[in-house]
């Protein structure tokens, strides 16, 4: 489990605090604990409890996810192309809830029900404050839906642990700062009330959510082969997305509403445009590390190494490469990857694209094995993947020799160039 990951699920749980069905719980919160404001040994218990609440309701979604599909499941379950239409759809229709063009609510017999257990409690009371930790998550869940599917479906790439692991983190991070206002009512009342400005954040993540349904839909067209959700195409629709978001935000400006169009305001309308900038550099063909790992290869195929050519590496083809091993005397370098695994295009981004790296791979026989794909080859992969080396967690990265031994591996992702290189020399060396 890679640190990562870890800092990934944290900086979600508290990017998730900036989402408008977050914020306004702010006086709620205060309401319930003001109450044992007096008490401070109870109004700190309580505002554990609390936090404890909300991370133990987030924690089951993960901890039912690992039990039900395991491993192996997770990783194919996390890959199925309808599993991330499926995705597309439930961000899409999210965002058009935070566009104001119908609301979404939790059932209102389940947050009743959740509501008289906390009422019936005293302030201090250990159930009062689970409870309301729990009313909590299920009030924002329409914001932090998105952000809890996309790391649970990241989660899955990994062991069955990573999807509990990753929502107790997430939601730890999620929770501190109500925990901290739980503990100091007071304070949190010098807090911002709603207003306008929840209205825009609202209309501004509500378009970073098509945002994610493209990339989803592009998961799809990867596993499906549609070829049509391109690298091109997926910048296009972003560049269109930040700029609708620019215009939405200096709209304002324009009808000379000027009470509106505060600094922030143009601030956030400068940045989308610089954005929209940005990203058009990359349809031109400029490499964009910041955000490769959420794009589709520019070569399906997978040109992974500077100067290599893409024939070069055996598509699903270990037989094939180990044959090619032994002809040519050489090891073969494997790389376990998937059509859908982030972790994979940034290596391949940021790590093979380099010329010091695409020399060592060149010494190798260079093998790329699927193991989320539709097909009973892809599920063989996996099965040997998880068989031969203990996992099913991508990438994975082994050189083994021309009868198929293992001599050196490498699993997850990098940041350090000369790490990979000094792992593949290692390899090469037979260390």
């Amino acid at each position: 489990m890679s640190s990562g990951f870890i800092w990934l699920a944290a900086s979600t749980g508290l990017i998730s605090l900036l989402t408008p069905c977050v914020f306004p719980m702010v006086p709620v919160t205060i309401a319930y604990f003001s109450s044992a404001e007096h008490r401070r040994a109870p109004g700190v218990r309580g505002a554990i409890l609390f936090g404890a609440g909300i991370v133990s309701t987030f924690t089951v979604l993960g901890l039912l996810l690992a039990a039900i599909f395991g491993a192996t499941g997770l990783n194919r379950f996390a890959a199925d192309p309808w599993v991330n239409i499926a995705l597309a759809a439930l961000f899409c229709v999210f965002a058009a809830n935070l566009f104001g063009w119908f609301e979404f609510t939790v059932p209102w017999r389940l947050l009743t029900a959740a509501d008289d257990v906390s009422r019936a409690s005293s302030g201090g009371s250990s159930l009062g404050a689970l409870a309301m930790g729990a009313i909590f998550t299920l009030t924002s869940v329409t914001c932090t839906a998105p952000f809890v599917g996309t790391l649970l479906v990241l989660a899955a790439r990994g062991s069955w642990a990573m999807p509990i692991v990753g929502m107790v983190v997430y939601s730890t991070a999620f929770a501190f700062p109500f925990v901290l206002l739980a503990m100091a009512p007071r304070f949190a009342e010098r807090l911002p009330r709603s207003g306008d400005w929840i209205h825009t954040l609202r209309v501004v993540i509500g378009f970073l959510e098509i945002a994610a349904a493209v990339k989803f839909i592009s998961n799809a067209d990867l596993v499906l082969g549609w070829n049509v959700f391109t690298r091109g195409v997926v910048l296009i629709a972003w560049i269109f997305l930040a700029l609708a978001g620019a215009l939405y935000l200096l709209l304002p400006l324009v009808r000379a509403r000027s009470k509106h169009t505060g600094p922030g305001r143009i601030a956030a309308a400068a940045g989308a445009l610089a954005i929209a900038a940005w990203l058009a550099s990359g349809v031109r063909g400029k490499p964009l590390p910041q955000v490769e790992a959420f794009l589709p290869p520019r070569d399906p195929l997978g040109m992974l190494a500077a100067g290599s050519r893409s024939s070069e590496w055996m598509l699903n083809d270990y037989a094939g490469a180990l044959s090619e091993a032994r002809n040519s005397d050489r090891l073969v370098f494997v790389d376990f990857t998937g059509y859908t695994c982030t972790n994979c295009r940034w290596m391949e981004a940021n790590i093979f694209s380099r010329a010091d790296v695409g020399a060592q791979l060149g010494q190798f026989v260079l093998a790329r094995l699927y193991t989320d794909g539709d097909g009973e080859i892809y599920e063989r992969q996996q099965e040997f993947q998880e068989k031969t080396f203990g996992t099913v967690a991508l990438p994975l990265y082994a050189v083994v020799d021309g009868k198929g031994n293992v001599r050196a591996t490498f699993s997850g992702l990098t940041r350090d160039p000369s790490e990979f290189i000094a792992f593949l020399r290692r390899a090469s060396a037979g260390a």
